[in-house]
């Protein structure tokens, strides 16, 4: 059974729960930018954890059944009338259409029985760093669907993308020490804005600058999800499930891990705002 790709939309990937652990040889875990959107999809239609979906980002796909399919969206809702956190029967001959989300910028789509992907590392995620995986989808892509053994749970529905401004909490990083005295009151006092440049890799973000008092050379370091780092430019940069696994620029803080998840579905020209985590007002 497969699913025919008519459209793309900017970019689909597949998308899975990533490749843990392996870090010290240099590969990231990368899979789902959005964790608790890519866990309710599966859950929508009784896949197991950590199944392959669709990670579709700012909408635009199109897919033709070619036969019975059971689907779910999770993450952004997208134009296009096809119900939302639900799982729906898409028949043989029908398409799945999804438009542009009002809010949020990541779309998971799972199907019942999960997609086929062919395992690299232990994982069907696209890495669009370490390029490792398979490729984003094309026109014409048949997509393979069956094989995963179902589940009896069902997901709940869950709180859609912030379309204004998001909040998100943090805790301070290793390198504090290396900017100025204000450098923390500022991250913490002022908007930033999702560049255009942003992606899988990480959020850059505009506005006001951090001031570093060292500027030496930084030798490589470990790199996690959620990491604050400041080049010298002084524009932060928020790393998602891509990053790198080294970086040799400083971090000031760490968003907490809950929380990357919605940072995974801001857009550009978005606002962000971070407020320190409340294990650090407790002290």
């Amino acid at each position: 059974m497969t699913l025919r790709v008519l459209a793309t939309g900017p970019l689909t990937t597949f998308q899975d729960g990533g490749r843990p652990g392996q870090a010290a040889s240099g590969i990231g875990r990368s899979g789902a930018c959005d964790r608790v959107s890519f866990a309710l999809a599966n859950r929508m239609v009784g896949n197991p954890a950590g199944t392959a979906v669709l990670e579709v980002t700012l909408g635009g796909l199109r897919l033709l059944a070619q036969a019975d399919v059971v689907l779910a969206t999770t993450g952004a809702r997208c134009a296009g009338g096809f119900p939302h956190q639900a799982a729906t029967t898409l028949r043989a001959g029908e398409q799945l259409q999804l438009g542009r989300p009002d809010s949020g910028l990541r779309t998971y789509v799972a199907v019942r029985g999960g997609f086929y992907v062919e395992p690299v590392l232990g994982s069907g995620s696209t890495d669009v760093l370490g390029g490792l995986g398979p490729a984003a989808l094309s026109v014409g892509d048949e997509l393979v669907v069956g094989g995963a053994q179902l589940s009896a749970a069902e997901g709940r529905p869950a709180a859609e993308p912030v379309a204004g401004v998001l909040h998100v909490d943090v805790l301070p990083g290793p390198r504090r020490d290396w900017f100025a005295d204000g450098a923390w009151g500022q991250l913490l006092a002022s908007p930033y804005t999702v560049s255009m440049h942003s992606n899988r890799v990480g959020l850059r973000l505009e506005g006001p600058l951090l001031d570093r008092v060292r500027t030496e050379e930084l030798p490589s370091e470990p790199m996690m999800r959620g990491a604050i780092q400041v080049p010298p430019s002084g524009q932060p940069v928020l790393f998602l499930a891509d990053h790198p696994v080294t970086g040799g620029y400083p971090v000031l803080a760490y968003v907490v891990d809950e929380d990357v998840d919605r940072c995974g579905q801001l857009r550009p020209g978005q606002a962000l705002r971070f407020r320190a985590a409340k294990s650090m007002l407790l002290r």
